[in-house]
């Protein structure tokens, strides 16, 4: 006899995802968390296995509800095209999302590669830019979904991540250290000058790029020091807790437009999966 998977669960079972907790999960899937949770009994009685396993406060998916949530999200996005396609109400217009070069280059090519692979009739336009200029066109109705860094206590984030130094450790034995840098405006440029200044420690900007990529390949070779997210570059300099000063920490920040098309909600979702998954 079939198994049915009901598509209400399945979203209760993404949104807890998506959200990383049943008590945020609840704002999207408009539940009481109690009905949340008996919810997801029944989709793990359904499947015959375990969904989550806990870490401390945190909610963790198990290998099945890894295998899950990949299923999951193709149904939903087909059942939402079914819907949407019957009852004429298909997304008018493109798809509009901005990003900031770190994720533009290193999180959400895969992303962005299965949201056009699920909705192949929704024309998809990204700009990259800085976090103030992508929050200026979403304020503008010119985007409907951003993704950007912040402050560390930005109520809009979704994760909050160390910022390190990173480059070759040998090149804090030199007197005036040797740095890296973005153009202005850049939370990270700003973060690093402010906090050698602060500590009085000598630097010379020896690269200063508009390009990330740019940025990185200098990092990786050697030539300066810079700071960002570990993601950025596998170079963290192992000293650099008792060498360089402390950096505040940074937030990955989401914004949708307001009263947003269920398929820039769905790709909303996506996005938070991935910057969670990191």
């Amino acid at each position: 006899m079939a198994v049915n998977l009901p598509t209400e669960l399945l979203r209760s079972f993404a949104a807890i995802v998506d959200s990383g907790s049943m008590l945020r999960a609840t704002e999207r899937v408009f539940v009481t968390q109690s009905a949340l949770s008996l919810q997801m009994k029944r989709l793990e009685e359904t499947v015959q296995a375990p969904l989550f396993h806990r870490d401390g406060r945190r909610l963790v998916l198990t290998p099945m509800g890894q295998s899950l949530l990949t299923f999951a999200r193709e149904m939903l996005a087909t059942n939402d095209r079914a819907v949407a396609a019957l009852t004429g109400d298909a997304l008018a217009g493109p798809a509009r999302v901005g990003l900031v070069q770190d994720f533009a280059e290193t999180l959400l090519s895969g992303v962005l590669s299965q949201f056009v692979q699920l909705n192949p009739d929704v024309q998809l336009q990204v700009r990259v830019g800085g976090s103030q200029e992508l929050l200026e066109l979403l304020k503008s109705d010119r985007l409907d979904v951003v993704l950007c860094m912040g402050a560390g206590d930005d109520a809009a984030a979704i994760r909050v991540a160390p910022t390190v130094w990173l480059g070759d450790e040998a090149l804090l034995d030199d007197d005036v250290l040797p740095l890296a840098i973005l153009e202005e405006p850049c939370r990270f440029r700003d973060a690093a000058l402010a906090a050698l200044k602060a500590a009085g420690r000598p630097y010379r900007v020896v690269l200063e790029t508009p390009s990330l990529s740019v940025l990185r390949a200098a990092v990786n070779a050697g030539l300066g020091v810079s700071c960002r997210t570990q993601m950025f570059s596998g170079r963290l300099i192992a000293g650099a807790e008792t060498s360089l000063p402390a950096l505040p920490s940074v937030a990955y920040v989401s914004h949708t437009r307001a009263n947003p098309h269920s398929t820039i909600t769905h790709l909303a979702d996506l996005m938070h999966a991935a910057v969670l998954d990191q």
